[in-house]
């Protein structure tokens, strides 16, 4: 009877612990080694927690999310066409991860296939490409117009050259959360690309980190995430939106240990506020 009483009563005590009291807890069982920089941000009301989250952490592909952007913004200037086609040379194939470097040299791809890679397999190629065509200095101003001081893209992917010159791209939790932020409340580009940004975050292939743990369906349907992962051997990273009852958003860097625990830590982090806002 005690035990079924527990059982019953256990979603209300989850409940009643705050978020913050959550993910404190959690983070203070992992080894002073592991620095995680987190952030996390009600869409629906003012819950926030913050940790290390203005921390600036190399970015690995998380910066592709702010190359999308700029890409949308100039979709609606008129000075880029998403329906477009690039011809792929053999010098422009970047190796890691992403398929266009499987694609013979020749190959037509569009400017919105090139964006859709870039996202949901984290196409380095794509996202050079992308680079040249956008130019850095034009995302780099549009990070700034848009009130993230700490974000920058300084090299292009797979630069093994300026990684050993330290040259690296940098991002913060905490400004991440704000532009996606930014492209949920549709602030940016047009609504219509917007909607076209989600959509196409949402279509992300590694479901290792946020998505980890979080269920299929919740309390009030289908559970969508929106979100834009990165990997290197220094840092492992991870951006989204989380479609729960009550929509968020959070962005969490972990640095300081394996790429697999990394993981874990995320997916951990991630259901405990799956849980929160997912409450009815």
């Amino acid at each position: 009877m005690v035990k079924y009483l527990l059982l019953l009563l256990m979603p209300a005590l989850m409940h009643a612990q705050s978020l913050p009291e959550k993910l404190t807890a959690s983070l203070n069982t992992l080894p002073s080694s592991v620095t995680v920089s987190l952030a996390v941000q009600s869409l629906a009301d003012q819950t926030s927690f913050y940790h290390q989250a203005d921390d600036r952490s190399p970015s690995a592909s998380i910066i592709k999310l702010p190359v999308m952007v700029e890409a949308m913004e100039q979709v609606k200037a008129g000075t880029f066409a998403l329906t477009e086609k690039h011809l792929l040379t053999e010098a422009e194939k970047a190796g890691g991860s992403g398929v266009l470097q499987t694609y013979a040299a020749g190959s037509p791809v569009t400017n919105l296939e090139l964006v859709t890679l870039m996202i949901t397999h984290s196409d380095n190629t794509a996202t050079n490409i992308l680079i040249h065509k956008l130019g850095k200095d034009a995302i780099n101003r549009r990070i700034k117009a848009l009130g993230l001081p700490q974000t920058q893209l300084n090299r292009i992917m797979m630069d093994t050259a300026a990684v050993r010159r330290g040259i690296e791209n940098y991002v913060t939790a905490r400004e991440m959360n704000t532009l996606l932020t930014a492209i949920y409340r549709q602030t940016i580009a047009t609504p219509a690309l917007c909607t076209q940004m989600l959509g196409i975050l949402k279509q992300n292939t590694d479901t290792l980190t946020i998505p980890r743990l979080i269920p299929e369906t919740g309390s009030a349907g289908p559970v969508a995430i929106a979100h834009k992962t990165g990997t290197l051997t220094y840092v492992r990273g991870d951006a989204g939106i989380v479609y729960a009852r009550r929509p968020f958003v959070m962005s969490v860097l972990v640095r300081g240990t394996t790429t697999e625990k990394a993981e874990q830590i995320i997916g951990d982090l991630a259901l405990h506020c799956f849980t929160y806002f997912d409450q009815p």
